[in-house]
C-alpha cells in the first residue's frame, strides 16, 4: 500500500494549509500541472513536497550520477538560493507517480514503472540497493486527501474499497522519495516519485497488513526528513518510517473507484452517509415516468456521467483509456491499471502473478446475473459470451465444439416463448 489516493485539490490550496502549518512553500506549480482527481492512480503526475536542491540531490554529486549531457545542462542552471544565503528553500513540485532511477537510459516499461510506486520501509535499511542514493539525497512529501485499500472477502472473490483519511481531515503527508532523470537522445527531464510504506497500524491491520509512512504536517519529523543537510542515511531517518499514530476514519466506499479513469467527490464519502442515502433517494424519485428517465440518460452521455449504484455520478476522465485488471500484489489490493494494448502480458511477466480479467466495478456473479447491462441497459463488455469462451477450451472458437458444451441439448427458451412456438406449430398439424 498504496496504490491509489485521492488528491481532488488544486496546489495553491496545498500551499495555503502547508504555510498555515509552518510548512514554507517558495515555489509551486500551476494548477493544470498536476491530475486533479479523487481516483489518483500510478502513472499521474501529482504533488511533491521537497527542498529545492539541485536534480542530483542534496549535498555533493555522487560519482556516476548522470553523464555528461546531464551534468552539462545542470551546470548552467541558477542555483537554489540557500547555497548563497544558507537558508533552505522548500517547493511543491510536480511529479510522475512510478519512480524512474537517474541512470536509466530509455523509457522503461509499465511493468518495469508499476514495481517501483512504492519503497518498503524495510529494504532501505541496509546501505545498498536501487534506494540507497535517493534514500540520503532525495527525500520528499507526497500529498494527499487520503488513501484506498481494498478489503478482501470471500476468500478473495470480492474486493470492498476503503478510504483511510485523517480523523482532523487534515491533508496526508506520505514520505517518499523522488529522482530526475534524462533519457539517452532526449533534452527532456523527467521527475518521479515513490510512496514508502511500512506495518500497518491496529486500526488498519484488519485491512492490510501495509501502510503509507505519515507524517505529521508542520513536526519535527517532517524537518528532518526533508533536512538537505543530512546526506547520509542514519538510524534516525530510519525510525521515522513507522506505523501512523494519530487518529484515522476508514470506511467503505464506492466500488466505482476500483476502475482507473472513474473520478467523482462521492468516492470519499462513506456508502452508508446520509449524503449518498440522499443520492440513492433523488435516484429513484427521478426515475419515475419514463420519458424524464430518457432525458436523464440522454444528459449523462452527452457529459460523460452515469449514475451508478442507487444516484452516485461520476465522470471517466478524459485521454484515460486504462484497463484495470486484479493482480495479486504484497504492498497493497488495488486494482492495477493496464495499458490497453500490451500491458498485461508484461504485467504478468513483472509480477510473476496471473492477472485476473475483471475490474471491481462488480463482483463476478453479479455481472452473469445482470445478462451484461447496467442499470441505464447499456450492455458491458464483459458480455455472457465473453466469459464462457474464456472459461472454455483452445478450440472454443470451433462452433461444433461449443455446440458440445452443451451437450446436444437444444437451447433454452423463456416459458412464454416455447408455449407460443409449441402452440404454432400443433395448429399447423391440426389443420
Amino acid at each position: 500500500m498504496c496504490g491509489r489516493y485521492a488528491l481532488g485539490i488544486r496546489a495553491t490550496f496545498v500551499r495555503h494549509q502547508f504555510e498555515a502549518h509552518g510548512m514554507p512553500v517558495a515555489d509551486t506549480p500551476d494548477d493544470d500541472d498536476v491530475r486533479q482527481t479523487y481516483n489518483f492512480a500510478p502513472g499521474y503526475h501529482g504533488l511533491v513536497y521537497r527542498a529545492d536542491v539541485p536534480d542530483y540531490g542534496a549535498g555533493n554529486r555522487h560519482h556516476g550520477h548522470g553523464d555528461a549531457t546531464e551534468r552539462a545542462a545542470e551546470e548552467t542552471e541558477e542555483p537554489p538560493s540557500q547555497m548563497d544565503a544558507n537558508e533552505t528553500r522548500y517547493k511543491i513540485q510536480a511529479m510522475k507517480w512510478g519512480l524512474v532511477p537517474f541512470w536509466t537510459k530509455r523509457n522503461p516499461d509499465y511493468g518495469s514503472v508499476m514495481k517501483t510506486i512504492n519503497a518498503r520501509d524495510d529494504s532501505l535499511k541496509e546501505n545498498r540497493g536501487m534506494w540507497n542514493t535517493m534514500k540520503k539525497t532525495k527525500r520528499c512529501v507526497v500529498v494527499a486527501q487520503g488513501f484506498y485499500e481494498w478489503l478482501k472477502k470471500n476468500g478473495g472473490k470480492e474486493k470492498i474499497p476503503h478510504f483511510v483519511k485523517r480523523k482532523d481531515d487534515q491533508l496526508m503527508c506520505f514520505a517518499g522519495l523522488w529522482d530526475c532523470v534524462q533519457y539517452e537522445g532526449s533534452e527532456e527531464k523527467h521527475y518521479t516519485y515513490t510512496i514508502i510504506t511500512t506495518d500497518s497500524n491496529k486500526q488498519l491491520k484488519f485491512l492490510h497488513d501495509r501502510m503509507p509512512v505519515i507524517l505529521e504536517n508542520g513536526s519535527d519529523a517532517i524537518r528532518t526528513w526533508l533536512d538537505p543537510k543530512r546526506c547520509e542515511w542514519s538510524k534516525e531517518l530510519q525510525t521515522l518510517l513507522r506505523p501512523y499514530e494519530g487518529e484515522l476514519e476508514c470506511y467503505p466506499v464506492s466500488k466505482d473507484v476500483g476502475k482507473v479513469g472513474n473520478n467523482s467527490p462521492d468516492f470519499i464519502i462513506p456508502v452508508a452517509s446520509t449524503e449518498n442515502k440522499n443520492n440513492i433517494a433523488n435516484f429513484f424519485s427521478n426515475a419515475k415516468g419514463s420519458a424524464k428517465e430518457k432525458g436523464e440518460e440522454n444528459v449523462c452521455k452527452k457529459s460523460g456521467t452515469e449514475l451508478i449504484n442507487g444516484g452516485i455520478k461520476f465522470e471517466h476522465e478524459k485521454g484515460e483509456s486504462r484497463a484495470t485488471m486484479d493482480v495479486a500484489r504484497t504492498e497493497d489490493n488495488a486494482p492495477v491499471p493496464v495499458p490497453a494494448s500490451t500491458a498485461a502480458r508484461n504485467l504478468k511477466r513483472a509480477h510473476g502473478e496471473d492477472a485476473v480479467d475483471k475490474t471491481d466495478d462488480a463482483p463476478a456473479s453479479k455481472v452473469a446475473k445482470s445478462h451484461s447491462k447496467d442499470r441505464l441497459g447499456r450492455v458491458s463488455q464483459d458480455s455472457p459470451e465473453k466469459k464462457s469462451a474464456d472459461k472454455s477450451p483452445e478450440k472454443s472458437s470451433n462452433r461444433k465444439t461449443r455446440s458440445a458444451t452443451s451437450n446436444n441439448t437444444a437451447p433454452k427458451h423463456s416459458p412464454g416463448q416455447a408455449s407460443n412456438g409449441s402452440q404454432k406449430i400443433t395448429n399447423f398439424f391440426t389443420k
